[in-house]
């Protein structure tokens, strides 16, 4: 009898073991035990998971306040229209279709309906400024001030406190010798030298190879080797496309070659911002195709001319609506979070989703042209040039903060 008893607990224990673990792989996969109608009932549902950025905002399901972010709804496979909203901030609003088993992600970004602050982080002026390709720093002119404080300077653009992006303006040369106020600028590809060219009608041009990172240096002429500067240059940039195209599988590489006109790569380089350079059928990478995909209808039949965003990771194909008629005014780039897009038109700043849903306009007062910058660490803030419509007086760059 002794026996059969230590016997029948370990057989009891593994019993419930079993009943346990069969209870969390259901639970986990959306099953659950309730009440239909006053009746018990056992169904299986998929898992909305909802989050934001600023949390807590209220989460509207189908027209009713359901919850609030940062947390997790097990929801009938279906489709609901899931709006989020919180004071102060233009609401996120998405059809999501939830299905059995499947987890369903919202991970939303609220931007605030009016700018929180508006502070200039230059005072000498601004002109032509040009963002490098690290996106961490901006060039520019600055021409209205004496011959020692005149010429062109680096803004180091970084995630840093706003006292810090006052003074972090760096003078690389200025007019005491030569009017480089009057050059025009262009960043080398890896960010680390500026070209300045200085135009005169009797002599041609001249350029000048600057150190981005040295104050008051003693400028290269190199106007002699300027073709093969532009070479060198030119083949360090191919060389970057060719190990980012390389990245891709075969037939998808083999069709963006030939279909697309790669505008730009995401920072984190799972997207690709996009102008159809044919009309194509843009067919599927992935077979089978991934559970849990954004729900965003796709455009997999590209028009000519139109423009896309392709998810590298989950093989999804996104038309971006713009209604810049003139491709040449267009301002189209990524968003530093590679998961929205900003869109300059019509004399505001608008921010989507890379599938060209919750267009919401972040800034609406005066900038000048596209001068609209973002930089690679920090989706805190953006940053325009503007003389607010005063022009006795030189534009100057402003930050504008998105929290």
């Amino acid at each position: 009898m002794k026996i059969q008893k230590q016997l029948l607990y370990p057989i009891l224990i593994g019993i419930f073991l079993i009943i346990g673990t069969t209870i969390v792989i259901f639970y986990a996969k959306g099953y659950r035990f309730g009440l239909d109608k006053g009746q018990p009932s056992f169904g299986i549902t998929g898992q909305l998971v909802l989050k934001s950025e600023p949390d807590s905002a209220q989460v509207f399901i189908n027209g009713h306040l359901t919850t609030a972010t940062n947390n997790t709804l097990d929801l009938t496979p279906g489709t609901y229209d899931i709006k989020i909203v919180k004071d102060g901030y233009f609401p996120w609003e998405k059809n999501l279709k939830i299905d059995k088993e499947v987890v369903t992600s919202v991970d939303a970004r609220l931007f605030p309906n009016s700018p929180t602050s508006l502070d200039a982080i230059t005072q000498l002026g601004a002109l032509d400024p040009i963002l490098d390709p690290s996106q961490t720093k901006i060039a520019y002119i600055v021409a209205s001030q004496s011959a020692k404080l005149n010429g062109i300077y680096v803004l180091d653009i970084s995630s840093r406190p706003l006292l810090t992006l006052v003074s972090g303006s760096n003078q690389l040369v200025d007019d005491t010798i030569t009017p480089f106020s009057q050059a025009k600028i262009q960043w080398s590809p890896d960010g680390k030298n500026i070209l300045a060219t200085l135009s005169n009608q009797n002599s041609g041009s001249t350029s000048y190879l600057l150190d981005a990172s040295t104050s008051n240096q003693t400028p290269q002429d190199v106007t002699e080797t300027l073709g093969t500067l532009e070479s060198q240059w030119a083949t360090f940039s191919q060389v970057q496309d060719t190990a980012l195209f390389n990245g891709l599988r075969s037939p998808l590489r083999s069709f963006v070659l030939k279909n697309l006109h790669v505008l730009e790569w995401s920072s984190d380089e799972t997207k690709i911002l996009y102008q159809a350079s044919s009309s194509a059928n843009f067919p599927f990478i992935r077979e089978p195709r991934l559970i849990g995909l954004n729900s965003t209808p796709e455009s997999r039949q590209l028009q000519k001319s139109s423009y896309y965003v392709y998810d590298i990771k989950n093989d999804q194909n996104f038309l971006i609506p713009l209604d810049t008629p003139n491709s040449e005014e267009l301002y189209l780039k990524w968003f530093p979070d590679s998961d929205h897009l900003i869109y300059v038109h019509n004399k505001k700043v608008d921010v989507m989703e890379y599938d060209g849903t919750n267009l919401t306009t972040i800034y609406a007062g005066p900038f000048i042209n596209h001068y609209v910058f973002t930089a690679v660490d920090d989706t805190s803030k953006i940053i325009i040039s503007t003389d607010f419509g005063n022009s006795n007086t030189p534009p100057n760059l402003y930050s504008i903060s998105l929290q």
